[in-house]
């Protein structure tokens, strides 16, 4: 399966995703990174591995995505050959025409255990709110923040002595495992459904 990243950040599951498919246990590759940031990490870490990369031209807003650079990304997207698009800490909201040309072909992997605390530091909306648990769910993007169909989520317990930082980094630790695993079933669906055409 040909993979294309956007990230905005590190890109730390993108490299789980690298280290899955250098272990046998995703059959995948990523063919593009793209970062609306051009000092993301993430540009870099795909360098490194000899991945194509790209910067998205926003137009300086902060948090907007332009249907223009949508459409830019789309073409960039597929161009390169991309099956299945990965957000990976891309902090922008994915509408058309970048999910008009990619219908359910665009998952998320978001730090809680979705449909609770959407939007930006769940862990941290997660501990305010005193519950028992989050975790950490891979859902398909649709037009809303965080609504998409889920794909699968774990749980994670918070601690009585849990920090922002300390609950956010045993979150992590779980996404890395769990995005490479949820591709591979979305692989695998999506090869039954082409079988079955």
């Amino acid at each position: 399966m040909v993979l294309g990243i956007l990230g905005s950040g590190s890109g730390s599951n993108m490299q789980a995703i690298l280290d899955a498919i250098d272990a046998g246990t995703l059959d995948a590759r990523i063919a593009l990174v793209l970062s609306d940031n051009p000092d993301a990490f993430i540009l870099e870490r795909a360098r490194q591995r000899g991945i194509e990369t790209g910067v998205i031209d926003c137009g300086g807003f902060k948090t907007k995505f332009p249907e223009q650079a949508q459409a830019a990304t789309a073409a960039r997207l597929k161009a390169a050959g991309v099956e299945l698009v990965c957000l990976a800490g891309f902090l922008r909201l994915v509408k058309c025409p970048l999910l008009d040309a990619f219908p359910r072909r665009i998952i998320n992997i978001h730090p809680a255990l979705l449909p609770a605390f959407p939007g930006l530091e769940a862990w941290t909306q997660a501990l305010a709110a005193g519950v028992a648990e989050t975790g950490c769910t891979v859902h398909f993007v649709d037009e809303g923040m965080d609504t998409g169909p889920i794909i699968v989520q774990e749980a994670v317990p918070v601690l009585a002595d849990d920090t922002p930082a300390t609950l956010h980094a045993r979150i992590q630790v779980l996404e890395h495992r769990l995005y490479p695993e949820a591709i591979a079933r979305v692989n695998a669906e999506m090869l039954k459904t082409e079988t079955l055409k």
